[in-house]
């Protein structure tokens, strides 16, 4: 029998004329500027984008927290850092005075039950006598993270708990790192009878010169002997007054995450559980929370920034919590199955925490910490890189029945990675976790193109440019990334969430490179890594359109446009984003198919480029610029001008290794 092969219909046949002739027509138009490649946008066709896109992932990793986000300036508040044992280390506590005159040591007389250590000081000189005390006192200072950032006419709030037994008469004060100037001083005087027992003590220091490498110093001339413990110092004006440090977190604002993954990585694991993240350890009055040694990025932290703080955090971004909780593994032990129904109760009180009744067991508790309301709890993952691990799979199945038998409505997360073949278990997302040099990031682009659309979607939480590529955070490793994102924007049909790590880095602890914001104790700057980012600010919850690059030696090329409209001002915009990673500059001609002739306005349309002379260049504190410039950037940041010639036709030219975007503003009568 014979098959006859039907030709195309006439319906077929008139689309592909239209279409070939939009083509035609952008070549043939103004044939003298000879552009060598073509990007066609379909304007009328395109599908959502999640509003969960792009968010942000904060781990506690290069003192990004502790001496970071969170804006306590006192390091090892409790003088827990050494161990629960005595005599411990009470490092970056420091002595004033010399052994003649004073013995400090450490006891545990804590009135805390959670953290018994104390520090002990033993005044053996006076006020007057023959052994008097040298002027300024005897004491104990402490730097903080690298010295503190005191400003001029800023108030900051001590806490400090003080026993003794007799009278004190104790100076707390703000001074530089050598002693001098005195920025801000108060008194604390006592009557022995006031502090025979624990006894909490607060001053308020208004600061009278700035310095940004100060100490936070305890002194006496009083002969006796006087116990501290849980000393505190904070600035009063912290973001939304829930003691973040306002300028970092603004720089968290400017990108729009849509959530807001925590508290790790790496840091939930530990490399043993015995020091993995407990959330109960850490919720609660901050006196009372015993800290504890993230031994992964070993360092000591007192978990003044804890759970609540970042469902706070979250809450105060307007961003969605994930909440990454440890599932009975860490990177050298594990708990078996059998028994690791402690751990998934643990999670479920967790859940209770965020989202109870304020009359339940664990809502009451966030409700006595000033948030009777629940928070916004509806994902979850169940622990970190342990897809590999032997008991990860029959733990997440005990983990994944309990909570979807409470909470229904919660997405969970897996570690193991479905973007290559389906998953052997129920998951909501799989989490997918990517570093690789620069060439390697951006031929990845394409990654998920023929990822299975059926099943669970894709969380790329974790995604860089390392190594030798990255420096720091450099261009070349920006540019990487943004060709990565362009990629994962064009399947955000199946890539529901991504997000960068690592996010922060203490320039005085760099544990990893690169990372997003760099900080010290008064400065920030955001790395070309941060910057692509800033790209992408309006992708979540924008309409993906159909944009395509045809010509030859455009493999340097990726290109993505979304429209979106400005919450603000309800003006709509055409965005389109492109990559070169190549060395050469490229003559590209842009059309929008399907676009009323004269929608676009020239008036409020902008060209943005992200680049710099060398593929290398970092940025530094050298040139401190935490917001887009206009002109003369030092820097490497986003430059953004007017764009003259705004329309569905435009021919351009893209710079070599550049990442640039065209943001066009519509008129309200476009198709």
């Amino acid at each position: 029998m014979r098959v006859c092969k039907e030709g195309p219909s006439s319906g077929l046949l008139l689309f592909l004329f239209i279409g070939l002739s939009s083509v035609w027509q952008c070549f043939a138009r103004d044939v003298k500027a000879k552009p060598t490649i073509l990007l066609l946008v379909n304007a009328s066709m395109g599908r959502p984008i999640p509003e969960t896109f792009f968010g942000i992932f904060f781990e506690e990793i290069n003192h990004a927290g502790a001496g970071g986000l969170w804006a306590e300036l006192v390091s090892n508040r409790g003088f827990e850092a050494g161990g629960p044992n005595t005599p411990s280390n009470i490092d970056p506590w420091s002595i004033i005075g010399d052994e003649s005159s004073l013995v400090v040591s450490t006891d545990r007389s804590s009135c805390f039950e959670r953290n018994k250590v104390a520090l002990k000081m033993d005044v053996l000189c006076d006020s007057q006598g023959d052994n008097k005390c040298p002027d300024g006192g005897v004491g104990v200072y402490n730097s903080g993270f690298w010295g503190m950032n005191i400003e001029e006419g800023k108030t900051y709030k001590v806490v400090l708990y003080v026993r003794s037994s007799g009278s004190i008469h104790v100076s707390v004060s703000l001074m530089g790192s050598s002693g001098t100037p005195t920025l801000a001083a108060a008194n604390i005087i006592a009557s022995a009878s006031d502090v025979s027992n624990w006894t909490k003590m607060e001053v308020l220091l208004q600061a009278k010169e700035s310095n940004t490498n100060s100490s936070l110093r305890l002194t006496t001339t009083n002969k006796g002997v006087i116990w501290f413990d849980q000393v505190s110092a904070m600035p009063l004006d912290t973001y939304k007054g829930h003691g973040f440090r306002t300028d970092l977190v603004e720089m968290l604002e400017d990108i729009k995450p849509q959530f807001l993954r925590f508290p790790g990585g790496c840091f939930v694991e530990g490399e043993w559980l015995r020091n993995a993240f407990r959330w109960k350890e850490t919720v609660g009055p901050w006196e009372e929370r015993p800290g504890h040694f993230g031994d992964v990025w070993n360092y000591w932290t007192d978990d003044g920034l804890g759970y609540f703080e970042y469902l706070q955090l979250a809450e105060d971004l307007k961003t969605r919590p994930i909440w990454v909780f440890n599932n009975g593994i860490s990177h050298n032990d594990e708990v078996d199955t059998s028994v690791v129904s402690p751990f998934v109760q643990e999670a479920l009180d967790s859940i209770e925490f965020a989202r109870g009744d304020p009359n339940s067991k664990w809502g009451s508790l966030r409700a006595g910490m000033g948030h009777p309301e629940p928070f916004d709890l509806r994902y979850v993952a169940i622990g970190n890189e342990d897809c590999d691990k032997k008991n990860y799979l029959g733990n997440y199945l005990k983990f994944h029945s309990a909570i979807k038998s409470a909470y229904p409505d919660i997405k969970i997360i897996s570690n193991c990675d479905g973007s290559s073949q389906p998953l052997d278990h129920p998951a909501d997302f799989y989490d997918f976790h990517i570093y690789k040099p620069a060439n390697v990031l951006f031929s990845k682009a394409h990654k998920f193109d023929n990822a299975s659309r059926a099943g669970p979607k894709a969380f790329v939480s974790e995604y860089a440019v390392t190594g030798e590529d990255a420096g720091n955070g450099n261009l070349l490793a920006g540019l990487a990334e943004a060709g990565f994102l362009i990629g994962l924007e064009k399947n955000s049909d199946v890539v529901a969430l991504i997000s960068y790590a690592p996010l922060f880095v203490n320039s005085n602890d760099r544990r990893w490179n690169p990372d997003a914001i760099v900080f010290d104790s008064s400065r920030l700057y955001g790395t070309p890594s941060y910057w692509v980012q800033w790209f992408f600010a309006e992708s979540s919850g924008a309409t993906l359109l159909n944009a395509k690059i045809h010509g030859k030696s455009s493999s340097s090329l990726l290109a993505s446009a979304i429209t979106w409209t400005n919450s603000e001002d309800k003006k709509t915009y055409i965005k389109i984003k492109i990559v070169n990673f190549g060395s050469r500059s490229v003559n590209l001609r842009i059309c929008i198919r399907r676009l009323i002739r004269h929608s676009i306005r020239k008036s409020g349309s902008t060209k943005t480029v992200l680049t710099s002379a060398n593929l290398m260049d970092e940025n530094s504190f050298a040139e401190p610029r935490k917001y887009m410039i206009l002109a003369n950037a030092m820097q490497v940041v986003p430059i953004q001008s007017p764009l003259e010639n705004a329309g569905k036709r435009m021919d351009v030219v893209i710079l070599p290794y550049s990442f640039t975007s065209f943001n066009l503003l519509k008129k309200s009568t476009s198709i």
